[in-house]
């Protein structure tokens, strides 16, 4: 027995660690809740009140009494009731939609101060639909289930308070019948709050899975594998629908059982009644306002039944949503004291016996490198996939953490930079070169939001691109999303954006990747034009792009093994010499 006890004392607690959750969301809007409860209070007053006052008509028609008076007031509790019930509706939709906007909000403002490896094994499908569809769960919970379940218990309490002013002999009858409903209810709950939780994270899953296949919709059609890819989707869909039908079941029974037990309530009351009518222990107008509050009492059980199912799903939203709040962040910009920038000829970045893992007790993806990368020129980074080359930007950035060792910026350590300068002084174009949604413009100017219009189209020129966009029908305002966008040409839209100002310090993933030849001499023109002020850093597998770096560095498995220039690698370094043969590049320049 106390091995039960223990076990059930840490589940009561998780219950109501979870409620609390679910608190947390409508806590700021506790006066619109308490106000919109008072108005419910009104309403439930004005439906226990008619059952007292129609035992006053009858005892009127029986005593020969005028019944006017009686007859006004069901009138006036019927237009009250129906007023308030109106202002409560209104009011509580308006609560539960700014709870919504509260918490997408809180969650998109937070998502995007994620650090990036948080999110690096998450489905951005699975964080949308928590975005997205755990919200509007929330939003029932916290502004119907709620208020429905205090009306409810309070209309239950009073119901059975005026009954038992009518007759204590039928009150116990039917707090016998509550009882039983009220037990097998609660045995029924916890199953079905696990069941919809998992259809909720089925959903989720869902969504990840979709988000994945559509974004890479060419390579599915391409490898025949549309059936394959909606098998996957469909069986998330089966297991939430599967889950869904648990939940459903359970629901289902609870509903039964609040019915069946209302039902019998009403039959035990009915005969016990008539009875002791005939016993003169009763009067018939007292047993029908009796059986008039029974039946009222289908209307707060049910209610109740309905809202704790939907307080469930509102409370494993609430758990999903609080998840995004466990998520490291990056430190906020506000604590972090600002870097002073030092004299521009003696600058320089180094990285000073660094390594780092992208998880704890992973192998590193970088280990004991050590680079100085002057102030201005033009750095290159090879080897082989997986060594270390993207790891240095996303150190760079400060998207990760160095495991030890350090990174230096103008003689000043990285970490003592806030966010906002030091990427402020740094341009990054990555592997991907993803567009943003929106318009060419606002892509082009989403790095330096001030530039002119004449800076847009002299980056455009430089990638090639400035002929291709006055085509447009819209020209700089045509929506990305709508044109018909190459790989190749969003490579040189994501370049574009990057050389719309001289940026301090140039990194380049892969950035030359699907240009053909003469937009590559372009834009090697461009990056050497940057490297007589600023810094450029590239990664490349095509070596035909660095090959007239002022350095180039080579890692292989995390490690730095060579730098020098092309001439100097292809003399000393088998590696090098590996890539360059290769990819057929001329060992004589």
């Amino acid at each position: 027995m106390d091995q039960e006890t223990a076990q059930a004392a840490p589940a009561s607690k998780e219950r109501w660690g979870n409620v609390r959750v679910l608190w947390g969301f409508v806590r700021p809007h506790r006066r619109t809740l308490g106000v919109g409860m008072v108005l419910g209070l009104g309403t439930t007053a004005g439906s226990l009140a008619t059952p007292m006052v129609s035992k006053a008509v009858l005892d009127g028609l029986a005593a020969g009494t005028s019944i006017a008076p009686a007859v006004t007031l069901l009138v006036v509790l019927l237009l009250v009731s129906s007023g308030l019930g109106l202002v409560q509706w209104i009011l509580l939709g308006k609560m539960g939609e700014r709870v919504v906007l509260d918490a997408r909000s809180s969650m998109v403002r937070r998502l995007f101060r994620v650090r990036v490896g948080e999110l690096a094994g998450r489905s951005p499908g699975e964080l949308v639909t928590r975005v997205t569809s755990d919200t509007v769960l929330l939003r029932e919970a916290a502004a119907s289930s709620l208020v429905q379940l205090v009306n409810g218990v309070i209309s239950l309490v009073g119901a059975l308070i005026l009954m038992a002013m009518l007759d204590g002999v039928l009150l116990l009858a039917t707090l016998a019948s509550l009882v039983v409903v009220g037990v097998i209810i609660a045995l029924l709950m916890p199953p079905m709050a696990k069941a919809q939780e998992q259809a909720q994270g089925a959903v989720g899953r869902l969504g990840g899975v979709l988000e994945g296949a559509l974004r890479a919709i060419r390579t599915v059609k391409a490898s025949r594998a549309e059936a394959r890819e909606s098998d996957r989707v469909i069986s998330e869909a089966t297991e939430s629908a599967r889950q869904s039908v648990r939940a459903i079941r359970y629901e289902a029974v609870a509903w039964t059982v609040a019915g069946f037990g209302i039902g019998s309530a009403t039959l035990l009351i009915l005969g016990l009644g008539a009875w002791r009518v005939s016993e003169n222990l009763l009067t018939v107008s007292a047993l029908v306002a009796f059986l008039l509050y029974a039946f009222q009492l289908m209307e707060p059980v049910g209610t109740l039944t309905q809202t704790v199912s939907g307080l469930q799903s509102g409370i494993a939203a609430a758990m999903r949503i609080r998840e995004v709040d466990a998520f490291e962040l990056e430190p906020d910009d506000r604590t972090t004291a600002r870097a002073t920038i030092a004299d521009k000829a003696r600058t320089t970045l180094t990285f000073e016996n660094v390594t780092a893992r992208y998880a704890p007790g992973a192998a590193p993806a970088l280990q004991d490198v050590t680079l100085t990368i002057p102030r201005a020129g033009h750095t290159a980074i090879v080897g082989p996939s997986g060594a270390g080359k993207t790891t240095m930007f996303s150190l760079l950035l400060r998207f990760l953490n160095p495991e030890s060792g350090r990174l230096v910026l103008d003689e000043i350590p990285l970490p003592d930079w806030s966010l906002e300068d030091l990427r402020r002084r740094i341009v990054y174009v990555e592997q991907d070169t993803p567009l943003v949604p929106g318009t060419l413009r606002e892509n082009l100017l989403y790095t330096h939001e001030d530039a002119a219009e004449p800076a847009l189209w002299e980056a455009l020129r430089a990638v090639r691109l400035e002929d291709r966009v006055r085509e447009l029908p819209d020209g700089l305002d045509t929506v990305l999303s709508t044109a018909a966008i190459s790989g190749g040409e969003r490579q040189r839209i994501a370049l574009a954006r990057a050389l719309v100002s001289d940026p301090e310090i140039l990194l380049l993933d892969e950035a030359t990747a699907q240009l053909d030849g003469l937009t590559e001499a372009a834009v090697h023109e461009v990056i050497a034009r940057i490297a007589r002020s600023g810094a450029v850093l590239t990664i490349a597998h095509r070596l035909s792009t660095v090959i007239d770096a002022d350095q180039i560095v080579v890692l292989e498995s995390g490690r730095g093994r060579a730098r020098g220039t092309h001439q100097e690698l292809l003399a000393t370094d088998a590696l090098y010499r590996d890539l360059v043969a290769a990819l057929r590049i001329a060992t004589q320049v």
